[in-house]
This record gives C-alpha cells, structure tokens and sequence, in this order.
C-alpha cells in the first residue's frame, strides 16, 4: 500500500497550490483521509480530514477558511486545495488515511488513528 503526495512547491505569500495523494494497492473508498504538516523541531499537526464519504470535512482553525479537503473515490485519491498562503503555513504536508470508517472529529484530527501515510511533499511560502 502507498500514498503518493505531490502538488507541493514554493509559492508567494497569498498565492494558492493544490496537493493531491494518489493511493494504490488498496481501495481507501470507505476509509477516511487526512492531511497533516509538519516543520523541523514541532509535532506534525492536523490540518484537515474528510470522512470516507466525503460528506463531512474537518479543519484546523488555523486553516479553515482558506483550505478545502476532497476526495475523488474513484481514483483513489484526496485533495487539499490551499488558497491565501501565508509563510506561516511553510511545512512538510503529509497525507494519511485510516483502516476504520470513524467520522467523529476526534478520531480525525488525531494522527494516531491513521494507519497509512505518504512519504509528504514540502510548500514553501515566502513572504
């Protein structure tokens, strides 16, 4: 099973990228996916996270607003759209799905309730 995170870059402050994940090896179809960041020295943070269905979106406060999280099941594959960039947001990004179907929040925001994670992609946002 891998995750494949790509989309990353350095971009401007206010400007915009998108991250995608690709899975394969397993269908993630009823498995909810996040996105988590992490900079050198600091715990990796929540980002945003989506239920399997896609239905139901969850994001950190430090992001809500200027993020937007999807999925596409039928390539096996979530998005993290990221608008309004700020040098604050500079980190490695990290893709992770769970083996479960949780939908509640706390079992979302939470990395350790993911069992898959892709290698990360790195955004640079300068000032």
């Amino acid at each position: 099973v891998q995750l494949q995170a790509s989309g990353g870059g350095t971009v401007q402050s206010g400007g915009s990228l998108r991250l995608s994940c690709a899975a394969s090896g397993r269908s993630f179809r009823n498995n909810a996916k996040g996105w988590f960041r992490q900079v050198p020295g600091k715990e990796r943070e929540f980002v945003a996270a989506i239920t399997w269905s896609g239905g139901t979106t969850y994001y950190a406060d430090s992001v809500k607003g200027r993020f937007t999280i999807s999925r596409d099941n039928g390539k096996n594959t979530v998005y993290l759209q990221m608008t309004s960039l700020s040098p604050e947001d500079t980190a490695v990004y990290y893709c992770a799905a769970q083996s479960g179907s949780y939908n509640s929040r706390s079992y979302l925001e939470d990395l350790y309730w993911y069992d898959f994670w892709g290698q990360g992609t790195l955004v640079t946002v300068s000032s």
